[in-house]
């Protein structure tokens, strides 16, 4: 993963990688999840007989986080090519008081060199061990690994080489370049250290007169990142006169994609290339990105594609994850998940990207272009356009809480727009009301997996339902018969609740809207509001402050809006204690006092003060509905019940839609009203401390 610098990121690269390169550690690199699962068990029968440790790594949430089909490596296998001797001799070498040694201990310069050059031999054995390995591991899978892979054409002009899952990408693009008459080809990195020069320079055909090395990750002030140098040092050894350019690409899971591997063959075709360059990103700094065909790159016509937009803790991820299971198990096909969200996990959006395919997916990077699309959330149409990512004719399922024959005039006219222009099939089902009623509470992953399987022909309608419950049973098991029986009822009720939505004319007259206002700040509106669109792949470096320094007080100009229930005050029955704002996480809930000469429009909430901490005085309680997560703890935390109406708090959960427009109303007129100030207010109290300006 990506190491920290100007910022922190939990996302991946080879940056960490290649601080540890020193270390003596052999270093094998795997590209996807059948290689994480081969090249464990080459590593491991490596080390075992090399005595060197091994580093197996693979890109982080790339390949660590994607789920997909693969042929296992059966127990009795992994038995057979383990040499249980090696074991004894591993275990005899362990600090062990019965016969103890002293290892790490502190040596002069008379020895030290002597002592550092004595293991030489062991490493030196490391790549003709890996080889052996791999060889053993293809007798027994019929799945055959080099130490360097080459694909392509027999006599390339040029060829990139690349370690970890940027090959699948690059491997796609080189094949369809050699159809189309190019003489390209890729060079996949699989043992990293010791870096084997001989090895290295026999896959290298004789033809090669251009080499471009892919480094995922960036090394300041470096003559270039790791593996160009590598490459190159490697090629000057062997007396070979090729071009070398550097690349740097994909850092902190950034997308690589077919169309990049094709600009950088185009890149460095011109008559006077870069040495070095940047792919993915625009840089108007220092100009070193190179310009690519987006719409260079289709995929097969036989991969089924499908895109889900959902929220984070609403099931809609592990619903995904089950559907790969249920294809791979259930069906000859190949499937592939892989699921982007951010760090802030519960509450932020979720989008799953699954793949379908009659073959292995060797496919990397994001869909681009889908069959299916499924908007989980029908109020992600307010900030941005989910249906832009809908590929002709594909099939769109919508969650929505509205009548089938008002979706269409809910839509904005940009998503109206892409639904006529690109002939999708709409249809919409109230998966939150099917969970409510199931018992499911927000849980709605189970209704709209279902509808997912109905509307495509994955497999027969009745063979999904039962691998959807038996995935049930076996996810949700552990939980109790309860739990399964309302997930069970969940399914049985979802094909019920899906209708079509009849296509209209493009006139709403709604639309998608900023996810700032206008009265935010520049750097707010330029670079922040791109963000929380999830548009942030478009901004260029100069947007980018050099430092990682940001402005603070942002979080305010964030309105996600993902609740579907908010807290709504009654006055009447109030007592203004402030425990719910007191409560309230997200400081969602706020509460003022104001004088009664503060003009408030009709239809603004107030009540008199309860006792007699602020006489003359006018108090409310005002939910900020864009913020508020809907977790209910306000309603939890409220002493005030109503004398007439059962279960009636002062405060109580009803569905955000009706009241929505009202409350942000109320909202903007509520941060209108004077902030009381410190010296007003008993502070020690709850009631007081509530009334300070909150600072979340």
């Amino acid at each position: 993963r990506t190491l920290a610098t100007h910022a922190l990121s939990i996302f991946g690269d080879h940056s960490d990688v290649m601080a540890a390169r020193q270390t003596g550690f052999a270093f094998l690199a795997s590209a996807s999840v059948q290689e994480a699962q081969d090249l464990a068990l080459v590593s491991h029968l490596a080390t075992m007989e090399a005595r060197v440790p091994f580093l197996h790594f693979f890109d982080g949430f790339r390949t660590s986080h994607e789920v997909a089909k693969i042929d296992l490596i059966t127990d009795g296998t992994l038995r057979d090519l383990v040499d249980e001797n090696l074991i004894a001799e591993h275990r005899k070498r362990a600090l062990n008081p019965n016969h103890p040694v002293l290892r790490g201990s502190a040596q002069n310069p008379d020895v030290f060199f002597q002592a550092r050059e004595a293991a030489n031999l062991f490493h030196e054995a490391v790549p003709d061990i890996v080889t052996a390995a791999m060889e053993r591991v293809a007798a027994e899978t019929g799945r055959h690994y080099q130490l360097f892979d080459y694909h392509g054409a027999s006599d390339p002009d040029t060829i990139i080489v690349i370690m970890g899952s940027g090959g699948g990408a690059a491997r796609e693009a080189v094949s369809r370049l050699v159809d189309q008459g190019s003489n390209v080809g890729v060079v996949q990195v699989r043992l990293y250290r010791p870096f084997d020069v001989e090895r290295f320079n026999a896959v290298i055909p004789e033809s090669t007169r251009r080499v471009v090395v892919m480094d995922r990750c960036k090394e300041p002030g470096a003559v270039g990142e790791p593996l160009y140098q590598d490459v190159t040092s490697a090629l000057a050894e062997a007396g070979r006169h090729i071009e070398v350019y550097g690349a740097r690409y994909g850092l902190s899971s950034k997308e690589f994609t077919p169309g990049m591997v094709a600009g950088v063959f185009e890149e460095v075709s011109v008559p006077s290339p870069r040495r070095h360059f940047t792919v993915g990103i625009v840089d108007d700094i220092t100009g070193l990105s190179i310009d690519y065909d987006v719409s260079w790159w289709s995929e097969p016509g036989d991969v089924t594609r499908a895109v889900f937009y959902g929220l984070g803790a609403d099931g809609t991820v592990g619903a995904n994850k089950n559907s790969v299971k249920i294809i791979g198990d259930a069906t000859d096909l190949y499937a592939q998940g892989y699921f982007v969200y951010d760090s802030k996990k519960s509450g932020s959006r979720t989008v799953s990207h699954l793949r379908v395919s009659p073959r292995p997916i060797e496919s990397t990077y994001l869909i681009g272009e889908a069959d299916f699309v499924a908007v989980h959330r029908f109020g992600f149409f307010e900030d941005f356009d989910p249906l832009e990512i809908a590929g002709h004719g594909a099939t769109v399922l919508l969650n929505s809480s509205y009548p089938p024959d008002e979706v269409w005039n809910r839509l904005p006219e940009e998503a109206q727009s892409h639904v006529v222009e690109k002939g999708l099939r709409l249809w919409t089902v109230d998966a939150d009301e099917i969970a409510r009623e199931a018992g499911l509470g927000l849980r709605i992953n189970t209704v709209l997996q279902t509808c997912f399987f109905h509307l495509t022909d994955l497999m027969p309608n009745d063979q999904a339902i039962e691998a959807i419950k038996d995935q049930i049973r076996k996810t949700y098991g552990k939980r109790g018969q309860v739990v399964v029986r309302r997930n069970e009822e969940a399914v049985d009720r979802a094909i019920a609740g899906l209708s079509p939505v009849e296509i209209g004319n493009v006139d709403s007259g709604r639309h998608i809207g900023s996810p700032v206002p206008d009265v935010a700040p520049p750097f707010i509106k330029r670079v922040t509001s791109m963000i929380m669109a999830g548009r942030g792949d478009l901004l260029p470096v100069s947007a980018l402050p050099v430092d990682g320094t940001f402005p603070t007080a942002t979080a305010r100009w964030e309105k996600r809006s993902i609740a579907q229930e908010i807290p709504i005050w009654d006055p009447d029955v109030c007592i203004d204690c402030g425990r719910c704002a007191l409560v309230c996480p997200h400081a969602a809930i706020l509460f003022k006092v104001f004088d009664t000469d503060v003009e408030i429009p009709d239809g603004f909430l107030w009540k008199e003060p309860t006792g007699k901490d602020f006489p003359g005085k006018r108090v409310v309680i005002q939910v900020a509905p864009d913020d508020c997560t809907g977790c209910g703890v306000c309603v939890e935390v409220c002493p005030a019940k109503s004398k007439e109406e059962v279960k009636h708090k002062a405060i109580n959960m009803e569905p955000k839609t009706p009241h929505l427009e009202r409350e942000r109303r109320n909202f903007e007129t509520f941060l209108e009203i004077p902030q009381s100030k410190r010296s007003e207010v008993n502070v020690a109290s709850v009631k007081g401390s509530q009334l300070l300006q909150p600072l979340f």
